[in-house]
């Protein structure tokens, strides 16, 4: 140990983030198990068991909330896992450099706007009266559209935005998986005559294949982590019934009603996260029957 001090060093900063920013905060989820007083304080608040579960699952939104979250984060997963793969594998047989870099910085920009910029950007396009969007329909004799007035828009706006957003900056775990790849392999195939796409099926896709598991496996214990401040700023009261989500709920009933019942958001979170690590678990063995790559 005091031989490999230096990696004890170097380890004890993170370790000492995920206990203090990760783990202490877990202390106050017991609140959902409470009626918490604030000036009663954590401790001093009494047990209702699981009173305020009971109440989220029962009451008239549930099956809405939980209907729109999930629609939402399996449309997004369905939609925006397969786009990174594809943009990694084009831009790995790109010959120009220059025309390679010109498209990863294209991509990858949009990566590093913030959240606010994006639906500011979004919602000029999608504008009725101005929007760039509305204006091509009008050259093909297409009424304008009100996108963000249309509930059943709300998911492929979310989507799309978000995919075009994220895209070239996730494809760069797997070109570097690509890059791992033997060339051996890519040359053995030319020389028996097989297309780019043949070497793309039989050999790049095999190849990172093990990655996008793992990837998928992490996002799926991220299923209702939708992302509550994109939702929160794209919706209005016209798509409230398609908008409203978990995360925008627990925001909205934990801080901004008249009346602020922490217990009772901290119970929705904590339900949510439940439901996450259960598909994490269950997806993870999923992938170990099918002998494949998993996390543990």
């Amino acid at each position: 140990m005091i031989r490999g001090w230096q990696l004890y060093v170097l380890m004890a900063l993170p370790f000492a983030y995920l206990i203090i920013f990760k783990y202490v905060p877990m202390y106050g989820a017991q609140i959902a198990f409470k009626n918490f007083i604030v000036t009663k304080g954590i401790w001093g608040s009494a047990w209702v068991g699981l009173d305020h579960f009971s109440r989220f699952i029962h009451s008239y939104d549930f099956t809405r909330i939980l209907g729109n979250t999930l629609l939402l984060s399996f449309y997004n997963l369905l939609a925006g896992f397969p786009f990174p793969i594809l943009l990694a594998l084009g831009l790995n047989y790109l010959r120009s450099r220059s025309y390679r870099k010109v498209v990863q910085m294209v991509t990858y920009a949009p990566h590093f706007i913030s959240i606010v910029v994006i639906v500011g950007i979004v919602k000029e396009l999608l504008d009725p009266r101005i929007g760039i969007v509305n204006k091509l329909l009008d050259v093909f004799g297409i009424a304008p559209i009100n996108f963000m007035g249309e509930i059943s828009m709300f998911s492929s706006i979310y989507v799309w935005s978000d995919v075009w957003q994220h895209a070239g900056f996730n494809c760069i775990i797997f070109i570097a998986a690509l890059a791992a790849i033997d060339p051996a392999l890519h040359e053995a195939a030319v020389v028996d005559g097989a297309s780019k796409f043949r070497r793309m099926w039989h050999i790049d896709l095999p190849g990172i294949m093990p990655m996008a598991i793992i990837l998928l496996i992490l996002n799926t214990g991220h299923i209702l982590d939708v992302g509550f401040e994109k939702v929160l700023l794209l919706q209005n009261p016209i798509n409230l019934k398609a908008s409203e989500i978990i995360d925008t709920y627990v925001y909205k009933v934990g801080l901004t009603a008249q009346v602020a019942n922490y217990s009772y958001s901290t119970a929705i979170g904590l339900f949510k996260s439940v439901i996450n690590l259960a598909l994490l678990l269950a997806v993870n063995k999923l992938a170990q029957k099918t002998k494949q790559a998993s996390l543990w």
